[in-house]
């Protein structure tokens, strides 16, 4: 990554997220003895406007919280680890939003979610925070697609008239008809320049079947030819797919220890927006992201999990070696 200061601004869900580590998850009815806890902010808007802040960038989070002592919480860690808060909302009759997560010895988790103040963001508080030139003056917006769909359209017109960069996130299903995937996304999702899709709640392209990997090809490719300058399909360890008009690249994953998957996306989305951000093709910053991602992967919990661009670049240089 140069060495200039890229700004990045971040648009997702914000949560607090309790921890709770167990030899096996419980059956319907069974109690299970938990061996560690933790309670801290997270959510794809947190973690990675804060993996972006660890990667050297002026970022700042759109999001929203409730009126209460989490939403408190959630800005104090946000303002400790370097990204800017003004323009996290409050919804005064909404909760912060709220997660508690169950990790197994192996590093599985579930996770039950309310998502509360969430829900309330509005496209009038992003068209108030682009008013202020906020999406226009950055060098990417990273959209977490796990937002009201109005503040999407919105972010991703806005980011459009100004020229800003814009990586989006979100959802789709792998079908196994003549179509390779099944989305009702709007128009406006495909001026997107680059797209990093999720394959359905809680399942990641690094947990579908080998079989499955042909399909992931042609759904980028299916992608790009529907407009996306470029489709970016995170596969974890197993490597990660960068489709375009050039062709089909796989940028190999790095094969760490896995303590936790629970913060890996994050860690991924925030220091690919942070390189995008510094200027590199998508190709080199899928290969720093990777790098975070496996990091991410190799301690217990998500915030607490995420690197820094030191520990990105050792990585790297041990990987070279």
């Amino acid at each position: 990554m140069p060495g200039r200061i890229p700004k990045v601004v971040v648009i997702g869900p914000t949560y607090v997220d309790m921890t709770i580590k167990c030899s096996e998850f419980p059956q319907p009815g069974q109690s299970v003895q938990g061996s560690g806890l933790s309670c801290s902010p997270t959510g794809p808007g947190t973690n990675r406007a804060i993996e972006a802040a660890l990667c050297g960038c002026e970022t700042y989070l759109l999001g929203k919280v409730g009126d209460d002592v989490f939403g408190q919480m959630v800005k104090d860690s946000l303002i400790v680890h370097g990204v800017k808060t003004d323009f996290i909302y409050t919804a005064r009759a909404k909760n912060t939003g709220v997660t508690v997560t169950m990790v197994d010895s192996i590093g599985e988790n579930r996770s039950f979610v309310c998502a509360g103040a969430n829900r309330a963001l509005s496209s009038e508080e992003i068209a108030c925070a682009s008013s202020e030139q906020l999406i226009g003056s950055a060098d990417v917006c990273l959209i977490h697609a796990d937002v009201p769909r109005e503040v999407v359209t919105t972010a991703l017109m806005t980011a459009d008239l100004c020229k800003t960069k814009v990586i989006l996130e979100p959802e789709l299903t792998i079908c196994n008809g003549d179509k390779p995937y099944k989305s009702d996304w709007p128009l406006e999702y495909y001026s997107a320049d680059i797209l990093i899709p999720s394959f359905g709640k809680g399942a990641g392209a690094a947990e579908l079947g080998a079989g499955t990997v042909h399909k992931l090809k042609l759904i980028g490719s299916e992608l790009v030819a529907s407009g996306v300058e470029c489709v970016v399909i995170n596969m974890g360890q197993r490597g990660t797919f960068v489709v375009d008009r050039k062709g089909i690249s796989q940028i190999r994953g790095f094969e760490l220890d896995i303590v936790d998957h629970n913060g890996s996306a994050d860690a991924f989305a925030g220091a690919f927006a942070a390189s995008c951000g510094a200027g590199d093709e998508a190709r080199d910053a899928v290969r720093f992201a990777a790098a975070a991602g496996a990091l991410a992967c190799s301690k217990f919990g998500s915030l607490d999990a995420l690197p820094s661009k030191e520990n990105i670049i050792e990585l790297l240089q041990k990987q070279a070696d």
